[in-house]
């Protein structure tokens, strides 16, 4: 066994992303419905630009043909266009993928994890990293990067995880535990690995958990799915879909796609608040005490007055309402209609029964939180008598909702 530089290792979360694998990176149908027209930004500024580096791996008993072409406009095309709709042209990623493979010295097996999130190995995840930026350090600058991405020449099946967030994410989210390379140079923002294979929601998953960083010893954009019910027995496809129980298919964050063969669904006001993406005078509050009537605009539509309507309940708990609409993106929504989450910022993780965020659900009797929006003519009214919070949608105006909140 060769030496390594060794990396500190803290109790952290696998950002294991368990849904089933899609070849997409070779599919151009699939790449093609991915793909919307990129987003002009929504304060009329330059978009801020995220730079990222795909660092191409493969490994010397591992045959593959994906092409560095396919990866670019993975990347650069695909995610990048994913990100400013939901940015509202507020953020573009760019950024190159190398110009060569890199054969690690090892063979897959060296390198493969388990595909329950608390059995994995993290000193292997560390050891993949650590060899893949130590071979592409003498041919790149990773000063000013904001992600990198370690692309495997690899599936799923032979990996063990379709994709990962190293840091900030497996090997710890605290400034001195960020990776560096062999000479010491720090990788700045972070570093995920993905097989080939991973979805374009995988790709925004774990380069969403790096744009958000970290604050104070905490990510700021975690996993929405449980992790302990992930890391329990049973067929993959169904463990992960059991462990949905906070947001469902409402955002990426939780379920990475809703159909397999389609793009990513919209993320929600939530994820969004976390990672800055929306102004805040399209955020509405409603204080204790006043009853408010609010024009509540689609979430995909950035030019709607307001976007999102939050209700504080104490000084770290509130209640975000938003209202999703099957266009852009949010087309690949189980539903439609005003979903009302319940968030309380003292949690860290999805973890022993508690999460930051959770839809209040509609309709219980569909499973995995498909029927959880509000809609006119079904469940129109949600109370919280507890904190005298009154929820009550009064119309529908086009995409719109007129809505009263009362608090």
């Amino acid at each position: 066994m060769r030496s390594r530089r060794s990396f500190s290792l803290i109790t952290g979360l696998a950002l294991v992303l368990m849904c089933a694998a899609l070849p997409a990176l070779l599919s151009p149908t699939s790449a093609a419905s991915a793909e919307r027209p990129a987003r002009a930004s929504a304060t009329g500024q330059s978009p801020q630009l995220q730079k990222g580096l795909v660092i191409l791996v493969q490994f010397p008993d591992v045959k593959h043909s994906v092409e560095r072409a396919a990866v670019q406009h993975r990347f650069y095309k695909q995610l990048n266009g994913y990100v400013q709709e939901m940015s509202y042209g507020r953020v573009k990623i760019v950024g190159d993928v190398t110009a060569k493979w890199y054969t690690l010295g090892y063979p897959i097996s060296h390198y493969q994890i388990s595909p329950r999130n608390l059995e994995v190995d993290r000193t292997r995840v560390r050891n993949l990293i650590e060899d893949a930026i130590n071979a592409a350090e003498p041919d790149v600058d990773f000063s000013k990067l904001a992600f990198v991405a370690i692309l495997l020449g690899a599936r799923r099946e032979e990996y063990g995880m379709i994709g990962l967030c190293g840091y900030p994410g497996m090997l710890g989210w605290t400034a001195d535990k960020a990776c560096q390379t062999r000479s010491g140079k720090i990788i700045p923002g972070g570093v995920a690995i993905f097989c080939y294979d991973a979805h374009p929601g995988t790709l925004f998953h774990d380069v969403a958990h790096i744009l958000g960083g970290v604050e104070g010893g905490r990510r700021r954009l975690p996993c929405l799915y449980d992790h302990d019910l992930q890391a329990k027995p049973g067929p993959l496809r169904e463990t992960f879909l059991g462990a949905l129980i906070n947001m469902g298919f409402w955002d990426p964050m939780s379920c990475h796609y809703y159909k397999r063969n389609a793009p990513p669904p919209g993320i929600s006001s939530w994820t969004k608040l976390r990672l800055n993406w929306i102004a805040p005078a399209q955020i509405k509050v409603a204080k204790r005490g006043e009853t408010k009537e609010i024009m509540l605009g689609p979430l995909e539509d950035g030019g709607s007055e307001t976007l999102v309507v939050k209700v504080p309940v104490s000084e770290k708990t509130y209640y975000l309402i938003e209202n999703r609409q099957p266009i852009g993106f949010d087309r690949n929504l189980p539903g439609s209609g005003v979903l009302i989450m319940y968030a309380d910022d003292t949690v860290a993780e999805c973890r022993q029964g508690k999460a930051p965020v959770r839809l209040i659900n509609a309709d219980s009797s569909v499973p995995q939180l498909e029927g959880a929006a509000f809609d006119m003519g079904k469940k129109e009214s949600f109370v919280d008598e507890k904190n005298a919070v009154k929820i009550r949608l009064m119309e529908k105006v086009g995409n719109s909702y007129r809505i009263s909140v009362s608090h």
